[in-house]
Parts: structure tokens; C-alpha cells; sequence
């Protein structure tokens, strides 16, 4: 095969072949005697498993996973897409962290005015230490007076209190609410947010089925590497 028939069949050009070629993606391919690539059914298969790893894993992990099976270290290969899925796994336990804190989050009257730590903490039962140790880690973003510098916390920023609170219950760590919540806020609030999960399960359960298309061309070039 010439490039051109390799890329023909993936609408791609015939740059990108010899790109994908040069990153380690498909094995080298042979040249003739005037220097021009010439590919295999290998190779097409090779780009076929590429390009089905791609919408589950991501360039560079898709990438990473077809130079290991090509240098003859399937088990890094293996181990890399573990841990894609691992990762898939992380996504679908921080999605259901947040429809549990959402189902848990109580309705409360809608805040009319602004509130200081103090008050705050007490409401909720916290210590005030807590919640300026959750500032820190980016949980809640209060502003500051201007006259006295006291934390002045919004009704955005009780409800980011209020989210954290309920995570932490659930025993979830900083570093792992403080993606959360940056979901919140930019979805505008947990109204906007509760509406979105559709969505957010959708994307999940379409990167994990192109993760069983990805390894079933996978499986096939491993097997077309056999001797």
C-alpha cells in the first residue's frame, strides 16, 4: 500500500499517515528502492486501532498505548489503558459524589443578605478555622470588606459552603471537592447543574462503549502482530 491508500480509507491526508508514522503510532514501514513508504495490512490495522482508541482515551494516551504495542511492550500497553480506565472510573465516582451532595443539599430559604464567617460557621456547625482552611483550598471564594477586611460571604458562596459540607460528610476529600465545585459555579448554581447530569452520564457512557470499540481493533492488531 502507498500512503495515500492507508489514508484514503480514514479521510486522512497522506502527512498525517507518515506523521502518525514518525510519532510511533504505526510500525516503520518498508521503503523502495527510491526511498518511498510502502505499507502492509499491519499497518492498516495499526491505524485502524488508533483511530477507534482515540474518542476513549484521548490523543496522547491513544498515542502512548499504540508506541508501547509497537516496541514489543504490550504489558506497558495493557497497563496504560488501565489506567484510561481507572481514570473513566474517577469520573463516573465524582459524578455520583455530586448527585449525592445535590440529593442531600436541603432546600433553605434563599439568602437576602450577606453573612460573615462567624455566623456562618455557627449555623452550620463548623469551626470557623474550617472555613477559612476551605478558602485556602479553593472551596469557597468570599470577598473581603474593604473597611475592616472580615470575609464577606455571598448566597453563591453559602451555597459553596453548604456543597462542601455535605461532601465532606460523605467523606470526600479537598482536592477531590474542589473540582466539584468549580462545576457549580460555572454551571451558575446547582439548579443549572442538576439539569446537566443527563449530559455528564451521557459523555461518560459514550467514552467508556469507544473504549470497548478501541480494544476490540486493538485485539485485532494484536493479533495481526502474532507470528
Amino acid at each position: 500500500m502507498r500512503p495515500v491508500d492507508l489514508a484514503r480509507e480514514h479521510g486522512l491526508s497522506t502527512q498525517a499517515v507518515r506523521n502518525y508514522e514518525d510519532a510511533g503510532v504505526l510500525p516503520p514501514a518498508a521503503r523502495t528502492a527510491h526511498g518511498y513508504r510502502t505499507y502492509t495490512p499491519l499497518h492498516a490495522q495499526a491505524l485502524r486501532a488508533f483511530l477507534a482508541l482515540l474518542p476513549g482515551h484521548g490523543h496522547p494516551a491513544a498515542t502512548s498505548i499504540m508506541r508501547a504495542v509497537n516496541e514489543g511492550a504490550t504489558e506497558d500497553a495493557l497497563r496504560l489503558i488501565d489506567e484510561s480506565h481507572g481514570r473513566l472510573l474517577d469520573d463516573r465516582r465524582t459524578l455520583q459524589a455530586v448527585e449525592a451532595a445535590l440529593r442531600d443539599l436541603a432546600p433553605v430559604p434563599q439568602e437576602r443578605r450577606e453573612t460573615f464567617i462567624g455566623p456562618l460557621a455557627k449555623r452550620l456547625g463548623l469551626r470557623p478555622a474550617t472555613l477559612r482552611k476551605w478558602e485556602k483550598a479553593g472551596l469557597v471564594r468570599p470577598r473581603r470588606d474593604p473597611q475592616t477586611g472580615y470575609r464577606v460571604y455571598s448566597a453563591a458562596d453559602v451555597r459553596d459552603v453548604r456543597l462542601a459540607h455535605q461532601l465532606r460528610r460523605g467523606g470526600y476529600l479537598l482536592e477531590q471537592i474542589a473540582p466539584l465545585i468549580a462545576q457549580v459555579r460555572a454551571a451558575g448554581g446547582v439548579a443549572p447543574l442538576e439539569s446537566a447530569l443527563h449530559d455528564w452520564h451521557a459523555r461518560l457512557s459514550a467514552r467508556g462503549r469507544a473504549m470497548l470499540r478501541g480494544a476490540a481493533e486493538l485485539d485485532a492488531y494484536l493479533h495481526a502482530r502474532e507470528p
